[in-house]
C-alpha cells in the first residue's frame, strides 16, 4: 500500500459528497442556535432521520474546533443508519464516511482518514464511479442539510431532484414540502399549499408539517382551517419543540399572545439555554401591551399598573436573551417601543463587532427612531453613522457596480439611498463639491421625513415646491402604526 500523504487526499476529499464539500456556510457566519436546534430535532425526529442531524451535528462541532465530539457524532449516525437502513447502509453511509475522512484529515490523521475514503470508493465502484455516485438518498441527505443551514432554494432542487427517481417517497415529499413553504416568502412565491398538503397525505403523522400547512392557510385568510391543523398537531405531538414554536407562531400571528407564551414556556422547559425562546416571549409581552394600549378600559390606573408589569416581563426576557448569547441585530427590532430596554441596547454600540454588523445596528435603530418626535436627532445621527461606515467599509466595492456617468443612471431619485450612492459616485470622480451637495441631499431626505420638516431647510425652492406634502413647522407626522408580530 502507498503511503498516505496530504497532497493525494487533497485530490480526493473534494469529490465526495458530504457537508465539507456542499458549501453551507462560512465559520463565521453560523447562527447561534443552530447546534441548539439540531440537538432539538436529534431529541424528536423519528429514529431514521436522526442520522442527517448527527452528521450535521458533526460538521458543526468540527467548525468549532471540537474534532473528537464530531467522531462522536459520526459513529452516532452511523449506527443508527445500520439499524433503520440496513437494505441500504452502505449508500446511506456515503455522507458519513466522508465526513469522516475529512475531520480525521484535518485532526492529521491521515491513514485513518484514508480508511473512509478507501470505504466510498469501494461502494461507489459498484456504480461504475470513483468516489460519488448519483442517487436520491444522497440527494435527500443533502437537501435536508441545506434546509437546517438556511439555503432553501438549493435543498428544494435537491428534494425535487430526488423526486424525480422516486415521486411518492414520503420523506423526499416532506422535504421539498417544507422548502417550499420557506421560499413562499420570496419575491417569486413557490406556492406551497399543494405540496404541505401532498405532503401530510403520504406521511400523516408528520405534525410538523401540519402546522406549517396551517401557517400558510392563515397567510391565505383561512383561519379557522389551519387552527384544527395546530389542535390536531399539539394533540398528537405535545412535547415537539419544533410544532410547539410554530404552534406559537400561529397563536402570535393570530393575536392571542397568552396561548403563544403558554407554548414557548413549554419548549423552554427542555430547551432553557435557548436564546431566542426568550426573545419570542419578550415579543409576546410587547403584544400584550401593545393590545393593552388600544382598548379602552375603566379601571385607568390597573391599567397602568399592568402595562408596567408586562413591559417588566418584556425587559426581562430581553436581559435574558442577551445573557444567553442573543446577537444584537436580532434582540433590535425596535427598543424605541419599551424605553426600559434602552440601556442594553446602548451597550451593543461599545461592543467590538464586525463593521457590517455595526452598520446594521445603526440601521435597525435609527429607522424606529425616526417615528418618534422626541429621538429624531437621534436617529439621524445613527443613520449618517451608518452612512459613513458604509462608505470606509465598501463605497469602493459598491462603486463597481455602478455606472460612471450619471446621466445614464436611471433610478428614480425617491429610491433609498439615491443621493448618498450619486455623492458617491461624484466623491469616486474627484468632484467633491457635487459629492456634498448629495450627502447634504440624502440628509435633506431624512430630515424631511421626521417630525419636525427640519429637513425643509436643506432643499432648495424647486425641490420644496416639487414634494408631494409640505411640512409646516409645528405640524407632526403621524407615527407608525403598531405592526402586528411577525
Amino acid at each position: 500500500m502507498s503511503e498516505v500523504t496530504k497532497e493525494s487526499l487533497e485530490t480526493i476529499l473534494p469529490q465526495l459528497k458530504c457537508h465539507f464539500t456542499w458549501n453551507l456556510f462560512k465559520k463565521e457566519s453560523i447562527s447561534h442556535d443552530l447546534e441548539d436546534r439540531v440537538w432539538s430535532q436529534i431529541e424528536f425526529l423519528n429514529t431514521e432521520y436522526k442520522a442527517t442531524m448527527y452528521n450535521l451535528l458533526a460538521y458543526i462541532k468540527h467548525l468549532h474546533g471540537q474534532n473528537e465530539a464530531a467522531l462522536e457524532c459520526l459513529r452516532q449516525a452511523e449506527e443508527l443508519i445500520q439499524q433503520e437502513h440496513t437494505g441500504q447502509a452502505e449508500i446511506r453511509n456515503l455522507v458519513t464516511w466522508g465526513n469522516y475522512a475529512w475531520v480525521y484529515y484535518h485532526m492529521g490523521r491521515l491513514s485513518e482518514a484514508q480508511i473512509y475514503v478507501d470505504k466510498v470508493k469501494q461502494t461507489c465502484q459498484k456504480f461504475s464511479n470513483s468516489y460519488s455516485i448519483e442517487c436520491p438518498e444522497l440527494d435527500c441527505e443533502e437537501g435536508w442539510t441545506k434546509l437546517k443551514c438556511g439555503k432553501n432554494e438549493r435543498a428544494k432542487v435537491c428534494f425535487e431532484k430526488a423526486l424525480e427517481e422516486k415521486p411518492n417517497n414520503p420523506e423526499f415529499s416532506s422535504g421539498l414540502a417544507i422548502a417550499m413553504y420557506h421560499l413562499d416568502n420570496n419575491p417569486q412565491k413557490q406556492f406551497s399549499e399543494n405540496a404541505l398538503k401532498q405532503a401530510i397525505e403520504l406521511n400523516p403523522e408528520n405534525q410538523y408539517i401540519k402546522v406549517l400547512l396551517a401557517l400558510k392557510l392563515q397567510r391565505l385568510n383561512e383561519e379557522v382551517e389551519g387552527e384544527k391543523l395546530v389542535k390536531e398537531a399539539l394533540e398528537k405531538s405535545p412535547g415537539q419543540t419544533d410544532v410547539l414554536r410554530n404552534a406559537a407562531k400561529f397563536y402570535q400571528k393570530k393575536g392571542d399572545p397568552d396561548k403563544a407564551i403558554e407554548l414557548l414556556l413549554r419548549v423552554l422547559e427542555s430547551r432553557p439555554n435557548n436564546p431566542h425562546l426568550y426573545h419570542q416571549i419578550r415579543c409576546c409581552y410587547k403584544e400584550k401591551i401593545r393590545q393593552m394600549q388600544i382598548t379602552e378600559d375603566s379601571d385607568i390606573n390597573g391599567k397602568k399598573e399592568k402595562i408596567e408589569e408586562l413591559k417588566q416581563y418584556a425587559t426581562d426576557y430581553l436581559k435574558k436573551a442577551l445573557e444567553m448569547g442573543l446577537d444584537s441585530l436580532s434582540a433590535y427590532s425596535d427598543p424605541t417601543e419599551l424605553p426600559e430596554e434602552e440601556q442594553y441596547y446602548q451597550k451593543e454600540f461599545n461592543k467590538e463587532v464586525p463593521v457590517t454588523e455595526r452598520q446594521q445596528l445603526h440601521q435597525r435603530y435609527c429607522n424606529p427612531q425616526e417615528y418618534h418626535e422626541k429621538s429624531e436627532d437621534t436617529a439621524v445621527r445613527h443613520h449618517l453613522e451608518s452612512l459613513s461606515i458604509s462608505e470606509k467599509s465598501s463605497g469602493k466595492e459598491e462603486l463597481k457596480c455602478q455606472k460612471q456617468n450619471t446621466a445614464e443612471n436611471l433610478l428614480p431619485q425617491n429610491t433609498p439611498n439615491y443621493w448618498y450612492d450619486q455623492g458617491l459616485i461624484h466623491k469616486q470622480n474627484g468632484d467633491l463639491l457635487q459629492a456634498a451637495a448629495c450627502y447634504e441631499k440624502e440628509l435633506g431626505r431624512l430630515l424631511k421625513d421626521a417630525p419636525s420638516g427640519i429637513g425643509v431647510l436643506f432643499l432648495s425652492a424647486p425641490e420644496f415646491e416639487d414634494g408631494s406634502r409640505e411640512v409646516h413647522p409645528g405640524q407632526l407626522q403621524p407615527r407608525g402604526a403598531p405592526q402586528p408580530l411577525n
